[in-house]
């Protein structure tokens, strides 16, 4: 009798195990794409379960995106900060460094790149000739009761993620040509938007995807600046400040993701350690008085020209 309930209750957990499968693979037993995510991450990847969980950020994101705002961001202690930043982090591109990934047309299997993104883990990047690009719908915003608009501006780069997001989420995604994918980067740029290169250990410890961050929804600012996780890493940039043209208007301290700029009595004051380089400010500043200046402590810029 025992044994005849194990059973059942085996075969009632494998069958819901199937079920769930066939939703997750819209009908299929495995998408091409899903198989082509198996291949290139390898058996180990399988066993030690990394496999799995790249492949419920990549089916489930909104879902996993969410669950990481509301209920793990409140709850890490110190170790658990720097655990999570090491294995999911960004790095901030200036408006230029963007446009140079979208429009690369040669192969870039870049492997350790320590000085450029200083986290032990995820720092690949791969990008076979001109990168396929899929726009796809912010999670961090739709996570959000209320959120910017448009919301279709996450853009995955290159293979296997490309396909695999497509695949997964027709309705939610769609292929961008190189002029429509740099529109898009403009478009994002003039709304005041921060560029950044996502990297995950889950997605075989490599970059995947450029974000358009908008401060009041972004996970990745709200981590950093409300819980102190150290999630991103600055372009190599800093802005300067041209004092002479300086009107201490305040709408740099408005736009700054980062809070690195404040209004005090005889202007405006640049915090060099808050600013990210993002160079959002830059083309606010309805006086012209700002730039982006290369900083050598500030670490080094992700330009893909340059790499090569």
């Amino acid at each position: 009798m025992v044994s005849t309930i194990i059973m059942i209750i085996i075969g009632l957990v494998l069958l819901s195990f199937f079920g769930f499968w066939l939703v997750s693979e819209r009908g299929k037993l495995l998408l091409p794409s899903t198989w082509k995510v198996i291949k290139e991450a390898g058996l180990k990847r399988q066993f030690n379960l990394q496999g799995l969980h790249g492949y419920i950020y990549g089916r489930w994101n909104q879902q996993y995106v969410k669950f990481m705002i509301y209920e793990v961001f409140p709850r890490l202690k110190a170790r658990g900060k720097k655990w999570l930043s090491d294995r999911y982090h960004g790095k901030v591109l200036t408006q230029e460094q963007a446009r140079k990934i979208i429009t690369l047309n040669r192969s870039m299997p870049l492997r350790d790149l320590e000085q450029i993104i200083p986290y032990p883990r995820a720092r690949d990047l791969v990008l076979n000739g001109p990168p396929d690009v899929v726009a796809f719908e912010c999670s961090c915003r739709h996570s959000r009761p209320q959120h910017c608009e448009p919301t279709r501006v996450c853009m995955i780069i290159g293979q296997p993620f490309a396909d695999f997001m497509l695949e997964h989420h027709p309705h939610r995604s769609q292929r961008l040509t190189q002029p429509e994918a740099l529109e898009l980067l403009q478009a994002e740029h003039d709304r005041g938007h921060m560029h950044t290169a996502w990297f995950k250990d889950a997605m075989l410890d490599r970059f995947y995807t450029i974000c358009n961050c908008c401060k009041c929804c972004c996970a990745g600012i709200e981590a950093m600046m409300k819980y102190g996780i150290p999630s991103l890493a600055s372009s190599g940039y800093v802005v300067q400040v041209d004092k002479s043209l300086c009107a201490a208007c305040g709408t740099c301290v408005n736009v700054c993701p980062f809070h690195a700029n404040a209004l005090k009595a005889d202007g405006i004051a640049l915090d060099w350690q808050k600013c990210m380089g993002c160079g959002i400010c830059v083309d606010a500043c309805p006086h012209h008085a700002r730039s982006l200046i290369r900083d050598e402590r500030k670490g080094v810029p992700l330009d893909v020209r340059l790499l090569a």
